[in-house]
């Protein structure tokens, strides 16, 4: 039984009761129901002039049951609106902190209201594999756990407004390349530890309404049409309510029919009313089958009110306080300080320029496809509009990046060169390039030879080859795409009113060839011929991708492959620092609490992100060196410490064992190492697990 909202019991009464009416509500509903009437609900629709934007669970009014709105997605609410735009994904599991992502999602569920939006088509977890996945800025980097919590709070946000989330894409859609034939081949371990997690913790922690199954084949079958992941695991794990399609994602009624899809979007390619009564009449398929997926859409719209209620709630305004400060929040948490000479903060002065410039100096960048956002007019605040809003003591000139003034640029006293991607770079159904576009390396090259005070602030979904200019700039921060307050957030963090607080969540390799999953990315080489754009085909001359690097993914690999990174997992520099002491483990509740102390000993106050990682000193089964089991961010003045708790559950040191099917218990001795990233071990301790 699906765990219900606290909002909806002021509607329902008590927890079982409203639980159980809901599911007798919905069967007593399909039990009146046409089969033409069932199979118009298990589709949207294009082409009724009320719903032709494809973006409806379609009313059947004879009985009372209304048109169900959804929208895109993990950036604010878009299709047919303007609304907040936030932070993107990767923002989120860069910040490494959950109130943020779960105050984003509290944001987003507020403006869904304020529309009439029923079901977000959010969040995106798909793991981060390489930096060439057009997608990754929607997701939540490399590391299972990370993404999971991260997704966990973004999620119990939205549907804390009474509105259904949607985790997508289910699953192993990590490149954007031919994503519709491409097949993703994995283990059964590699796929339960570490590409299903994010999902489970959806499910069975946060209760989320609505799963969306992705483009590309598993191991041979498309996800939509997969029996194996949708009835065997999403099932198992005790998700009751709708999984639909991603959009034109279906192959064959006989695959959806059977495979435990409840929804096809955007409309009835394969599972509409001629093929259901032609398959039925065949004995192919079963019309319980199609009831089952009627009661799951209907239990789950009854369990949110929306049988009974509107939507939209008017005291809601479209414009929302609360959502903006929701995403300047983000946006100050999300940016991750790579390198810093000095030159960071920005030094005031009334006579030497800050020059700013580069492609996105003046615009705000957001990544292409179901992310992109239209923003509020007037809200969108571009970094150059927030560094000139800093008022006394900072002169920030504009400079036209493609015809630069190299003399003006040698005078200044600090040059910003606004980097990195934007929608038609890197976006849904490409690919981008791992190298900046348009001539940039060029550019902040040229300008780093002529002031050493360059600061490179580059927007992208993930790593990018900095290998041309990163030894001749005086610092680099990563900006991912901050949303409508990006401007402001950078503006403070580069003066340094706000000291940066993100972490990176993916490994910074530095080179391409360096990503042991790179060797496994394509069949095709080289590169270049990866990234097409809108290369996108049914039918794929490229039959699967291995995930050969197995569980061993991202900095999982690096000991394993013998391979080390530019940056790592967690890296991140602020405006102090910081020490750890006092490494207690102690056995608690069948787990154990770990605790420690953090100090800041720096001079500015900051934000640490002390990250929990344990390592099999002996195991039956092969293991990773490091793997991430817990994290917190503490904010701290200047020589304040802070007492940290983590609590390990028993499960932390568990494997997946393909030889059961399921998560086995691996007693013996594990090192349990607090961090400041994934190469900066600073406390450690020997246990035994039993």
């Amino acid at each position: 039984m699906r765990k219900l909202l606290p909002v909806l019991l002021l509607v329902a009464g008590s927890v079982a009761s409203y639980a159980q009416s809901a599911r007798e509500r919905a069967e007593e509903l399909v039990s009146k129901m046409t089969l033409e009437e069932k199979c118009t609900l298990i589709h949207g629709e294009r082409g009724d002039a009320e719903y032709e934007d494809g973006f409806h669970i379609m009313p059947i009014p004879r009985l009372g049951i209304p048109a169900i709105r959804m929208a895109d997605g993990p950036q604010g609410v878009r299709n047919k609106t303007n609304s907040t735009y936030y932070p993107c994904g990767i923002s989120l599991a860069a910040s490494w902190n959950r109130d943020v992502a779960g105050k984003v999602g509290e944001g987003i569920g507020l403006d869904a209201r304020a529309r009439g939006v029923a079901i977000m088509l959010c969040p995106g977890v798909n793991i981060y594999r390489t930096a060439l996945c057009g997608r990754n800025f929607e997701y939540y980097g490399e590391d299972p756990y990370l993404a999971s919590e991260t997704a966990l709070h973004y999620i119990s946000g939205i549907q804390s407004k009474g509105v259904m989330a949607t985790i997508k894409h289910f699953a192993l859609n990590n490149q954007e390349f031919d994503r519709h034939g491409v097949s993703s081949n994995a283990d059964e371990r590699t796929i339960n530890e570490i590409y299903f997690p994010a999902f489970r913790k959806a499910v069975e922690e946060g209760n989320v309404a609505c799963v969306m199954t992705s483009y590309n084949p598993i191991n041979g079958t498309h996800a939509s049409e997969n029996s194996w992941l949708i009835k065997d695991n999403l099932r198992a794990w005790g998700f009751d309510g709708i999984v639909m399609s991603d959009w034109t994602s279906t192959y064959s009624a006989i695959g959806c029919f059977g495979s435990g899809l409840d929804l096809e979007m955007p409309r009835g390619y394969v599972m509409n009313y001629e093929n259901a009564k032609r398959l039925l009449d065949s004995g192919v398929i079963e019309e319980s089958w199609i009831d089952e997926k009627c009661r799951h859409i209907l239990q789950t719209v009854i369990e949110y009110g929306f049988l009974d209620n509107p939507v939209k709630d008017e005291s809601i305004p479209e414009d929302c306080d609360i959502s903006r400060a929701n995403a300047l929040a983000a946006a100050l948490e999300a940016p991750v300080m790579l390198k810093n000479n000095g030159i960071l903060p920005l030094k005031k002065s009334t006579k030497k320029s800050i020059i700013v410039l580069g492609p996105n100096a003046d615009i705000v960048p957001y990544g292409g496809g179901s992310g992109r956002m239209d923003p509020i007019e007037g809200r969108n605040i571009t970094l150059f509009a927030g560094l000139s809003g800093l008022g006394k003591g900072y002169k920030v000139e504009l400079m036209d990046w493609k015809a630069p003034d190299y003399e003006k640029i040698r005078k200044a006293g600090a040059v910003i060169v606004a980097a990195g991607f934007n929608y038609d770079t890197e976006g849904e159904d490409f690919d981008r390039t791992y190298a900046l576009p348009e001539g940039q390396d060029e550019l902040i090259s040229k300008v780093a030879a002529a002031n050493s005070n360059t600061v490179v602030v580059v927007y992208s979904g993930g790593e990018v080859d900095v290998s041309p200019w990163i030894d001749k700039v005086g610092a680099l921060l990563m900006a991912w795409y901050s949303g409508q307050e990006g401007g402001t957030a950078l503006a403070r963090i580069l003066s340094g009113k706000v000291s940066p607080s993100g972490r990176l969540p993916f490994t910074f390799w530095g080179s391409i060839d360096k990503n042991p999953a790179s060797a496994n990315y394509y069949l095709s080489k080289p590169y270049e011929n990866r990234t097409s754009k809108r290369y996108s085909k049914r039918f794929s001359q490229y039959p699967f991708v291995e995930y050969g690097e197995g569980i061993f993914l991202g900095y999982r690999g690096m000991s394993h492959f013998g391979v080390e990174p530019m940056f790592p997992l967690g890296y991140g520099l602020t405006y102090s620092k910081f020490d750890y002491s006092g490494l207690s483990v102690e056995p608690s509740d069948g787990g154990f609490k770990v605790s420690f102390t953090v100090t800041n000993t720096g001079k500015a106050s900051a934000s640490e992100v002390a990250q929990l990682y344990i390592s099999a000193e002996g195991s039956s089964v092969i293991k990773a060196d490091l793997e991430l089991k817990g994290y917190e961010k503490v904010s701290l003045d200047p020589k304040k410490s802070a007492g940290i708790t983590i609590f390990l559950p028993k499960e932390a040191f568990s494997h997946y064992d393909v030889a059961s099917h399921s998560w086995v218990n691996d007693p013996g001795q594990y090192k349990i190492m607090i961090a400041a990233s994934a190469l900066d071990i600073r406390l450690s301790e020997i246990i035994t697990v039993d």
